[in-house]
């Protein structure tokens, strides 16, 4: 029987990471992040429970990294089953006319510029019968998340279009509005927030894959 396989942008914390946890015991989960240290901490726990996985430390900014990622994917299993894109750059919130160049540029870059080149080395893989997961945090319009907002908006616009193109041929592309989380972002827009008033990573991840 063919492995079942899952990659994960932006594996190494918050609702990356449980996902992959969650995803493990099923799939061969290839994680990606920038952050080396906490890949292997992740996969420390993966293995913990007698599981597997593949740690991409890369950025997915890169261009050349992911395709030889992609490349490497089919190479070795020829498919992936699901990919779940958590990747995010939060940029400091600030009023738009006082908007820092390097973090609009930076949020452009990992928001959007790497999704729009990363569906197209991904899709081949999924096929038709594989799944991608996106994540929606509707903060467009919002004072001080300018450089956020928009560039969240308008990778959640492209990937409704994907989802759209492919309702009737593959892969299924979910977009998903998970409820607020204890997360490392979260704690960058609302340092003062309880974290027992939020939902648990693993909670939410448990509710994503039960779409799957």
């Amino acid at each position: 029987m063919t492995e079942k396989t899952a990659l994960i942008t932006g594996a190494s914390r918050g609702l990356g990471a449980a996902l992959a946890e969650k995803l493990a015991p099923t799939h061969h989960v290839i994680a990606v992040a920038r952050t080396t240290g906490a890949l292997e901490e992740l996969d420390d726990r993966i293995q913990a429970e007698g599981h597997k996985a593949t740690l991409a430390p890369m950025d997915i900014t890169t261009e050349a990294a992911m395709a030889q990622l992609c490349r490497g994917i089919f190479d070795r299993w020829g498919k992936l089953d699901i990919w779940c894109h958590t990747a995010i750059h939060a940029a400091p919130l600030t009023p738009a006319d006082h908007l820092d160049m390097k973090d609009w540029q930076k949020s452009i870059d990992v928001n959007v510029t790497a999704v729009g080149r990363l569906i197209p080395f991904v899709a081949p893989l999924l096929g038709t019968e594989g799944q991608a997961v996106f994540f929606d945090d509707p903060r467009a319009g919002e004072k001080f998340f300018g450089a956020y907002g928009a560039t969240k908006a308008a990778q959640i616009a492209l990937a409704r279009s994907w989802a759209t193109e492919t309702e009737n041929s593959g892969p299924k592309v979910h977009v998903v509005q998970p409820d607020q989380m204890p997360t490392g972002t979260r704690a960058r827009f609302f340092p003062g927030q309880v974290a027992s008033e939020l939902s648990s990573a693993k909670a939410e991840a448990e509710k994503v894959l039960a779409l799957l």
